[in-house]
Parts: C-alpha cells; structure tokens; sequence
C-alpha cells in the first residue's frame, strides 16, 4: 500500500494546540488490507491530550480495498457500462476522550471514505487528485474550524 506515513506527524491548527506533532510506533492493523499506527509521544503544547494507551486509544489506521474491483465488459448490443462499481479506500483515527470527569475514555472515531469509481484510475487520475487536493486542502485550511464544529456544534 502506497502510504508511507513518516513519523512524527505535524498536526494542523486547533484552538488550544501550539504547533501539535505526533510521534507514530506502527501497530497490528484490524484487517491484512490496512496498515496502523499508535501515537506513542506528542509534541508541542497539547495540554490534556494523552498518548494511546489500552483505556484511551489513539491510533491511525488506511485501508485500501479488501478485493480492488475493475469495470465489467460494456453491454454487446448497447456499448454501455452496465454498472461501475466502486474501490472503497478509508482513513479511520481512534481516540480515547472523556465524556464525563471520572467516567472510563469513550472512543472518538473520526472516518475518511473514498469511493473511486472502477476504471477511473485509469482513465481520470487527474481529477482523482484534483478532487483529493481540494478535500485535504480544504481540511486543512478550516482545521481549527473543523474542530470547533465538533466540540460547539455549529458550521
């Protein structure tokens, strides 16, 4: 899988983080089609965040797809796709938080799906990139945003 994640890891703005890093250990992945890493030291100022332990996890995992699809034969009569399935590829980060002082950590699950239509890896991959550009630096610009939607709830 093409995605050498290097370590440390410099995180995006948040409010209440000064230049955030971490420092990724790789871990067993849950599945033979991903690759996993576990945040075993931060950097910066990230005062109340915790590394992953068992009780509060905090790791990165990529997936690719389990069995990569490609397009079927067009229709004899029509000259038409009769589907195009999708390679689905997925970003999952896991982290431990509390939902009450005292109570045990609850996991936050924050998820990235990609669906790429079978085919257009070959036949479109600048605008896969193009569309990838736009999403990444989209997050990262409104990082700090992103954020605080999930903690004020409001876009």
């Amino acid at each position: 899988m093409t995605f050498p994640l290097t370590s440390p890891v410099t995180g995006t703005a948040q409010t209440g983080l000064t230049t955030p890093t971490y420092t990724l250990t790789a871990d067993n992945p849950p599945a033979n089609n991903a690759k996993q890493w576990f945040v075993s030291a931060l950097g910066g100022t990230q005062t109340g965040v915790t590394v992953h332990t068992v009780a509060a996890p905090f790791t990165i995992a990529a997936f690719r797809p389990q069995n990569p699809k490609v397009l079927p034969v067009l229709n004899p009569v029509t000259g038409v796709l009769p589907s195009v399935p999708m390679n689905v590829y997925k970003f999952i980060v896991r982290k431990g938080v509390l939902p009450l002082a005292g109570q045990p950590y609850k996991p936050l699950i924050a998820t990235l799906v990609i669906e790429v239509p079978a085919g257009s890896d070959l036949a479109d991959p600048a605008n896969i990139r193009a569309a990838l550009s736009l999403l990444f630096g989209a997050a990262s610009q409104q990082s700090a945003g992103i954020g605080d939607t999930a903690i004020q709830g409001t876009i």
